[in-house]
């Protein structure tokens, strides 16, 4: 019994691969490409960003060839030359790096003020990219990339970190199957406690911790219920360090018949332990928690073969991040499967995020 649970599980993950969504697919057709063995030639611009460190993920897969990085910034170049990432790695301006004969995609891996600027610049030579998150600080700008980007028939990808995540994958084909019923509740948490120094980086900006972590549950938000109509937004300073970071942050979305919301903080205790995302149906309920190593609580009003009625565990594997990513990316170069994210989702979350945020009406 427990080995055939095991492998109905195996196909339920494998039938909730992000390109059975084909209502995100690209609004308009990529080039077609030639599947090719041949690993892709790709460059990262930037090491600030938070997630930068994701190139060992490139460095390490079969499908990339790594050609260069580029950072601006002369005292951060300096400072990550010798770490694990970048070590090896030749070091160029921008413009050398989009002459690099045969360069097809790069990483946006700069400050996020930056994202969008260099996002462009790759686009308008003919690149697909892999921007980090959230895409930029203008709505305007972004909504330039994603024109460039459509024109150009190249992909836009965004670094939200929870996309491939195997608990994730396994809801989505719930969702499909139906198996939830009618949702009409979703609820978020991503929380983290950082020190005085460390929310320097988040005070940069003013959407707080809504903008700096929330954004990674928004995408999952939207993709499950849509764009709300509406958001409410409690934004707090509630520690008592002296900075202008927003600190402790709640939105509310709704929906014409459901709700969401999602919370974040820089103040929780160990707060990567309960991050976690809820679903509500009308035939059942999804949570998944925590998020990073996830296991998942089902509640099922009936049986759901092979899950039987009632509550129960389902234990997942674990899993590293940008793996999936990379390889959804470069089979979508080579023209093995269509891009799933629409440059509409996108642009949706990002207005989402922005509201969210209080950055927007």
């Amino acid at each position: 019994m427990e080995s055939s649970r095991r492998r109905i599980l195996s196909g339920a993950l494998s039938c909730a691969s992000l390109t059975a969504w084909t209502p995100l697919a690209q609004s308009k057709p990529l080039q077609a490409n030639k599947p090719s063995s041949a690993p892709i030639r790709i460059g990262q611009i930037g090491v600030a960003h938070a997630h930068a460190s994701k190139l060992n993920v490139y460095r390490r897969s079969t499908d990339y060839e790594v050609v260069g990085v580029v950072e601006e910034n002369e005292t951060l170049r300096r400072s990550a030359s010798d770490k694990d990432p970048y070590r090896g790695l030749t070091w160029m301006t921008r413009d050398e790096l989009l002459s690099q004969p045969g360069l097809q995609a790069v990483l946006i891996e700069t400050e996020i003020r930056d994202l969008l600027r260099h996002a462009k610049a790759c686009l308008e030579a003919g690149l697909h990219v892999h921007i980090d998150k959230p895409a930029g600080v203008s709505l305007r700008d972004l909504e330039q990339v994603l024109d460039t980007a459509s024109r150009n028939e190249r992909i836009v990808q965004m670094g939200y970190m929870y996309r491939y995540n195997p608990a994730i994958k396994l809801l989505h084909s719930f969702l499909e199957s139906g198996w939830l019923g009618e949702i009409f509740e979703v609820h978020a948490v991503m929380s983290k406690q950082l020190s005085e120094a460390e929310r320097k980086i988040p005070a940069a900006y003013p959407g707080g911790m809504m903008f700096e972590l929330g954004c990674h549950l928004i995408d999952l938000v939207v993709r499950i219920l849509g764009e709300p109509n509406s958001v409410y937004v409690s934004s707090k300073h509630s520690s008592r360090i002296e900075d202008s970071l927003q600190d402790n942050m709640l939105a509310v979305f709704e929906y014409p018949r459901a709700s969401a919301t999602v919370k974040s903080s820089c103040l929780e205790v160990e707060g990567g332990n309960r991050r976690h995302l809820v679903v509500c149906g009308t035939e059942g309920t999804f949570h998944i928690e925590p998020l990073d190593n996830p296991k998942v609580r089902l509640i099922l009003d009936r049986p759901r073969d092979p899950y039987r009625k009632g509550e129960q565990i389902i234990e997942l594997p674990k899993y590293t991040r940008y793996v999936d990513d990379a390889l959804e990316m470069a089979q979508a170069i080579r023209g093995e499967k269509p891009f799933p994210y629409s440059y509409a989702h996108d642009l949706a979350v990002q207005r989402t995020i922005l509201k969210a945020s209080g950055l927007i009406p």
